[in-house]
């Protein structure tokens, strides 16, 4: 769409923002739709059985918990097809140690393209789901649904700093209190922030400079098969209800969907801020939009490129130079032409 092309990456040529759209013929859009209302059904009354009640039950074995999680990946035929791990051939993955994928005390850093991220983590990983920003080093521990329901909120991506700072006031913490919060659990964090169409990866959040030194950092990247699942335009105004129902169109009415997984070796953060660092710089806006003495240290921008790199590697995607201020801009435009 070429009005769409000032948010175009100018380096690479991608929109990372643009939804993906799949040719259908008028035949395939009745098969779908019968698969649909045939879905549909099964697929709401599990989501509210797992997310209202199943969810706070303490009581409930872990492996039932997973077990519904599960259940709600297979009624629309989400298939895990394939796993593999960065520089490991096929057909040994038995043969790594358990120290070559997330375990506890690790985080996983996501790219981010759709609700089925969040749903597919929870039902392998059980992690502890934190929301992140583009400019602070601050994250949030939220639930499952809150992680999933982001990927079509625009309350992470679209919001200035101070805004998301005023809206989690008191409830901001860091990932090395939280690994020492959950020594048991893996912190899963999305940190682009916001969804794009799993084309291009956008600047990291510095939310990953406050990771433990000794907690390995495992760059995640979930492709799916069709790519029309992925959500980059987040629900606004009064979209919310044509937003969401048009992906559960997508999720539903297709007779299935895969997921490929690429998990890259490890990176640890031994930089400067595994010690701490003052209040005058917990905040660090993305890259090319930094403020005086916020702008990171060389060595903690080589840790952010090289997840970032990974990240992009592993997804057969390019960096872009885009932000979510750019996201924002392209939201409205997107809002006003429909």
């Amino acid at each position: 769409m070429e009005k769409f092309s000032q948010f175009r990456d100018r380096g690479s040529g991608i929109s990372p923002f643009l939804p993906v759209t799949t040719p259908s013929s008028i035949f395939g859009t009745l098969f779908h739709a019968v698969v649909f209302v045939f879905r549909l059904p099964f697929f709401l009354t599990f989501a509210a059985a797992n997310f209202v009640l199943l969810q706070h039950l303490s009581f409930l074995p872990f492996v039932a918990r997973k077990l519904f999680l599960w259940v709600l990946l297979t009624i629309p035929l989400v298939w895990w097809v394939d796993l593999q791990l960065d520089g490991v051939k096929r057909g040994a993955l038995s043969q790594q140690p358990r120290s070559r994928v997330p375990h506890p005390r690790s985080i996983i850093a996501a790219n981010f393209t759709s609700p089925l991220d969040a749903l597919y983590l929870a039902a392998v990983f059980d992690p502890v789901f934190v929301a992140s920003h583009p400019a602070s080093r601050k994250v949030r521990h939220i639930s499952l649904w809150s992680a999933i329901f982001a990927a079509l909120s625009p309350s992470a991506q679209l919001l200035d700093l101070d805004e998301w700072e005023a809206q989690n006031s008191g409830r901001l913490t860091d990932l090395r209190a939280l690994v020492a919060r959950h020594p048991d659990r893996v912190i899963a964090v999305f940190p682009e922030c916001g969804t794009t169409n799993g084309k291009g990866i956008l600047p990291l959040s510095p939310c990953l400079l406050t990771a433990p030194a000794e907690s390995a950092i495992f760059p995640l990247s979930m492709r799916y098969t069709p790519p029309d699942v992925t959500t980059p335009v987040p629900a606004t105004g009064w979209f919310p209800i044509g937003v969401w129902a048009g992906f559960l169109w997508k999720l539903l009415g297709r007779p299935t969907h895969c997921i490929r997984v690429r998990i890259a070796e490890a990176a640890y953060n031994t930089t400067s801020a595994t010690n701490g660092v003052s209040e005058a710089h917990q905040v660090l806006p993305p890259r090319g939009e930094w403020r005086g003495e916020d702008e990171p240290t060389t060595e903690e921008q080589r840790l952010l490129d090289q997840i970032g790199e990974a990240l992009a590697r592993l997804g057969r995607a390019k960096r872009v130079g885009l932000t979510l201020k750019d996201k924002k801009a392209f939201v409205a435009a997107w809002t006003k032409g429909r």
